[in-house]
Parts: structure tokens; C-alpha cells; sequence
């Protein structure tokens, strides 16, 4: 007893020691502003309006799918269940600094051999029949009762288990931060597969456009064949032309079925589960007015997966401090109490107890270098994770610069191609009114309507991807999460 009022008195006055390193955030230089923005922001509404930015394109349809997606995802569910997961680990790693108790009991029956050898001994130890004594004469049988309860309790002087406390914790914060990262990747593949399914619709309605054109062309010159003032040749090659726009539709409809299939996954459900809701062909959404991009030192705080590679970091430096533990000594206490009779009458009676107490010190003294070994392996373990975060932030910056670009560059070339749709439109009014009063061949016609096709499906298409752009942008900056992380 002694020794172990020894050993909780040394544990008292070492609670607040724990070996190895304590952590400290690492501090990450970051450029004052974005060099695709002109001047440094005031990102101070920045967090709200990129929490939920798919409101910003004003589509109830593309806000409803993203809500839906946010609890049937499967791999959202996936990260939620590992976030969980991390977090019972948090209290597997408490309970060892805790005692631990448990309680058993037993019945034993013996029966002793009549050619056992045995019966002056037992003579001599007073052994009767049966409840007699503790000892069964040869042929007879004894019955022993024993109910009681086993503690033991190492106790965490060095801060060893601490340490582990406060790496678990960490790990669970990590996850945290990974399950929302993988809620800002699944706002941006729902909205990039929902306005890909727009852009294809719009396409389709092109197409279909210049189908019914290109017919009404084909209509004039087949009644100008009829009167002799044109070729079978201007006949042929309308319909050449009326023949490959037909062509374009059905890769558009089928590429328009995978995007509704790929979103039906998407929100966890089947592939065909959204036809009937996204067949329906509706206009791309309209682009929000402006994009809060806010400072580059925003994303320190922002983007999840920088956080989960921050809270990783500090789970590795916990981990150096429960690795050098293991060169301290190591208290145990333990503890049994116990009630045994041969009369379960008497069992729980004062004069059945009986018990021990023991406490134990264990200190390795040569393990051929395994502890310092792991402690050198665990800093390098903890260094290739600030590796990792250093890399999580750069990866983080270039991603904004590279999507700023892309969308200021794709807003200049959509400019352009709408400007050059407006002029083949006008270039194939020409045309066509000079070919009706026969003041030119057919040719012109021809090449107009290539060119006006080729206009409308180009500006089409970078509509699309200046929408998909921008969404790139909101998931760069870190949108799409709508609470801070829970902390375990």
C-alpha cells in the first residue's frame, strides 16, 4: 500500500508534465493580394457569400439538387462515418489514463480420485467430506465459490497517454475538416454536371434551330431548281448541309442523358431517378453580378482540406511526444478483492474476503535502439506532414490564380464570340437576300450558314465553361460549406 500511495503522489505532481515538443501552428507567408485581382479585397463578407454561392445563380432547380446531394452523396456519407469513427477513437485513447476495473465470479467443482495417493494428506490437513474442509478425501467431491472485482490503473506521469489523447483528438479534427472538404467538392461536380446539362440542352436547341433553317433554305432552293435558275449541285450540297447539322443531335441528347445519370449518382440514387425532372431543357442560369475573392491569407482559414492538413500536422506532433513516453518508467497500479467460500451461505460474509494490492514500476533499459528509433521515425513522420501542409497552401493559391485567369480569359473570348455570332448572323442575311434575287451563286449562302452554325455552337459552349469556370473558382476559394467544423 505503501507504494502505491508512493506512485499517486508522484502522479499528482506531475499532471501537467508531457514529454516532447509542444505544438505551435506553422506560420505560412502569403502574397497581400491574388495577381489576377487588381487590388486587395475587403473580404469581410466574403465567408457568408461563399458558404452557399450556388444561390448566386438564382436556379432553385441547381440549389435543390446540391441540398439533396449534401444527405444522399455516398461518399459525403462515407466521410461522415469516418469523421465518427475518429471520434470514438478519441475516447478508446482516453480510457487507457483511466483504472480500469473489472468484476468475475466463479463455480468450481472438483471431484478427487479414490487411487489418488492422497488421503493422509488430506487427513492431516483436516479434509472431511465434501463442505468439509479445503481438501477432498480421495473419491469425494469439493465446491468453491469466488465472486470479486480486479483494478488496474497505469498511471500516465510522463504524459505519454496525454499525448495520445491529444492526437486522437486531433485525427478527429482532421476528418472533421475532410468531410466538409468533401462537401465543397460535392457542391461544385453537382453544379458543374448540372450546367454541363444546360449547355447541352442549349446546344440541342441550336441544333435544332439550324435544322429547321437550313430546311427552309433547302425548301427555297429546290422551288428555284424547279424554275431552272439554279443547279442540282446547290440542291445537294443544302441537303449535305441540312444532313450534318442532323447528325450533331444524337451525341448531344446521349452526352445530355450521362449528365442526368451522372447526377442521379451524384445524390445517391439511381441513374434514371432524374430524367423525368432534368429532361425538361431549361436555360442556363445567368452568372452572379460579382465573386467575393477576398485576400490570399483567407484561405489559411477557409479551405477545409488546408485545415484538415493543419490539424494532421498537430496530430503528428503529438505523436513524437507518445513515442519519447516510451523511454520513461511506467507506473502500474493493481488491485483484487475477492470473496471465496466453499458454502455460497456464507460467500459474501467478511471472514470470505480476501485481496492484494501491488504497484509495479517498469522502465526499459536496453531494447536495442527500437524507442529512440521510433521517436527519430515519428519527427520524420511529422515533418513530411508539414511538407504536406506547405504544399496544401501553395496548392491552395495557385488554384485561385489559375481560376481567376481562366474565367477573366474566358469572359474576354466569350465576348468576342457573341460579337462574331451577331456579324455571321447579319453576313448570312446578306447572303441569303442576294441569293434570293440572284445577284449571287450559292456558295455564299453556304458558307454563311457554316459560319453562323459554327458561331452559336462555339459561343454556346463557352457559356458553359465560363459557368463551369466560375464554379471552379467558388471551390478554390473554399465555398460550399455552410458551418465551421465541429470540434470532437
Amino acid at each position: 500500500m505503501k507504494r502505491a500511495v508512493i506512485a499517486l503522489v508522484l502522479a499528482g505532481a506531475c499532471t501537467s508534465c508531457a514529454v516532447g515538443p509542444d505544438y505551435a501552428p506553422p506560420k505560412i507567408a502569403t502574397p497581400a493580394k491574388f495577381d489576377a485581382v487588381s487590388a486587395p479585397e475587403d473580404a469581410a463578407a466574403a465567408p457568408t457569400a461563399l458558404r452557399t454561392w450556388w444561390d448566386g445563380f438564382h436556379d432553385p432547380v441547381l440549389s435543390a439538387l446540391i441540398m439533396r446531394a449534401a444527405t444522399g452523396n455516398l461518399d459525403l456519407m462515407t466521410a461522415r462515418s469516418k469523421l465518427r469513427q475518429a471520434r470514438e477513437q478519441t475516447i478508446i485513447a482516453g480510457a487507457k489514463g483511466l483504472p480500469q476495473i473489472s468484476a468475475d465470479g466463479n463455480a468450481t467443482h472438483s471431484h478427487e480420485s479414490q487411487n489418488s495417493g492422497l488421503s493422509e494428506l488430506s487427513t492431516l490437513f483436516g479434509g472431511g467430506s465434501g463442505s468439509g474442509g479445503g481438501f477432498a478425501l480421495p473419491g469425494d467431491s469439493i465446491t468453491t465459490y469466488t465472486v470479486g472485482f480486479d483494478a488496474s490503473w497505469e498511471i500516465d506521469v510522463f504524459g505519454g497517454v496525454r499525448r495520445g489523447v491529444e492526437q486522437a483528438l486531433d485525427e478527429a479534427e482532421a476528418a472533421a475538416w475532410e468531410a466538409t472538404d468533401s462537401e465543397v467538392s460535392l457542391s461544385a461536380e453537382v453544379a458543374v454536371d448540372y450546367l454541363s446539362l444546360r449547355i447541352l440542352q442549349r446546344q440541342i436547341a441550336i441544333a435544332g434551330d439550324t435544322i429547321q433553317r437550313q430546311g427552309r433554305i433547302l425548301a427555297l432552293v429546290e422551288a428555284r431548281r424547279t424554275f431552272g435558275l439554279v443547279t442540282d449541285l446547290d440542291v445537294e450540297e443544302q441537303r449535305g448541309q441540312l444532313a450534318s447539322a442532323e447528325a450533331a443531335v444524337p451525341d448531344l441528347d446521349a452526352d445530355a442523358v450521362a449528365q442526368i445519370h451522372a447526377l442521379g449518382i451524384l445524390l445517391g440514387e439511381t441513374p434514371e431517378a432524374l430524367t423525368a425532372e432534368l429532361t425538361p431543357p431549361k436555360a442556363l442560369p445567368a452568372l452572379p453580378p460579382a465573386v467575393p475573392v477576398g485576400l490570399p491569407s483567407d484561405l489559411l482559414r477557409r479551405r477545409p482540406d488546408i485545415r484538415a492538413a493543419e490539424r494532421a500536422l498537430a496530430a503528428s506532433n503529438e505523436a513524437i511526444g507518445a513515442a519519447t513516453a516510451d523511454l520513461y518508467p511506467k507506473f502500474d497500479l493493481t488491485g483484487m478483492f475477492d470473496f471465496v467460500s466453499l458454502d455460497l451461505r456464507h460467500l459474501l460474509s467478511l471472514s470470505s474476503r480476501q485481496y492484494t494490492a501491488t504497484g509495479a514500476i517498469s522502465w526499459p533499459i536496453f531494447e536495442g535502439g527500437k524507442i529512440r528509433a521510433n521517436i527519430r521515425a515519428t519527427g520524420e513522420q511529422n515533418l513530411q506532414a508539414l511538407y504536406a501542409y506547405q504544399k496544401t497552401v501553395l496548392g491552395a493559391l495557385r488554384d485561385v490564380e489559375d481560376a481567376l485567369t481562366r474565367y477573366a480569359d474566358e469572359q474576354k473570348k466569350n465576348s468576342a464570340l457573341h460579337e462574331t455570332l451577331a456579324r455571321a448572323i447579319a453576313a448570312q442575311e446578306i447572303a441569303e437576300g442576294q441569293y434570293a434575287a440572284g445577284l449571287t451563286d450559292f456558295t455564299p449562302v453556304l458558307n454563311a450558314e457554316g459560319s453562323v452554325f459554327a458561331a452559336e455552337t462555339e459561343g454556346a459552349a463557352s457559356d458553359g465553361t465560363l459557368d463551369r469556370d466560375l464554379v471552379s473558382l467558388y471551390k478554390a476559394l473554399g465555398g460550399g460549406w455552410n458551418a465551421v467544423a465541429p470540434t470532437p
